[in-house]
């Protein structure tokens, strides 16, 4: 049977609004990420236009089931309420256990800190994201998942700018909570200090 590689990595820990992004790759063991997806980087490293062109790339192969992928979503108001740490923990399990549920069939590799559940053959590696290519389309996925959805909630929570920031903490964003208050798609966890002082 073949085995199987996992890439696993997070988009929007650090934003002030909107989810946090959980992408899982699955690819059958030696497939040549690099020659098919050419210019595959960490997804911070990449302009929108070339994730965007990768992101598509993968939905290709996804289409005649080369790969598989899955980004999970988990709320501001579930970090609210459970942390940021097991929100991502959360995500990260239910797409590795969408795409491999017999932890037998391969490995996981993880970004950063990141864990997979316990039964799951895994590997945590500090700066992942630009070493292993796996975990580098498990980033992309998740970023323009996320940057998407950021722009559509930018048509409901119109007073913000998400589609230019994408709910980080930029000056803009801060002004628009002071003038507007919050959405309900802002994580109030992370704006204590802000709020007292505002």
């Amino acid at each position: 049977m073949t085995k199987l590689i996992v890439g696993v990595d997070e988009a929007g820990r650090g934003p002030i609004a909107g989810p946090v992004a959980v992408g899982v790759v699955v690819a059958p063991e030696g497939f040549d990420f690099l020659s098919v997806f050419s210019g595959l980087n960490d997804s911070k490293q990449m302009s929108e236009k070339a994730r965007e062109r990768i992101f598509e790339l993968l939905q290709e192969r996804v289409a005649v089931e080369e790969l598989k992928y899955h980004v999970a979503l988990r709320s501001a108001a579930q970090i609210d309420s459970d942390g940021i740490v097991p929100s991502v923990y959360d995500g990260a399990a239910e797409g590795i256990r969408a795409l491999m549920s017999d932890p037998t069939e391969g490995k996981v590799f993880l970004d950063g800190s990141l864990l997979a559940p316990r039964e799951y053959a895994q590997e945590t590696i500090i700066g992942g994201d630009g070493i292993v290519p796996a975990i580098m389309l498990a980033s992309v996925a998740a970023k323009v998942t996320r940057d998407r959805l950021m722009v559509e909630l930018a048509l409901i929570h119109a007073n913000y700018g998400f589609e230019k920031h994408k709910g980080y903490g930029t000056k803009a964003h801060y002004d628009a909570i002071r003038a507007y208050g919050l959405s309900p798609e802002h994580r109030k966890t992370f704006l204590t200090r802000f709020l007292e002082g505002a």
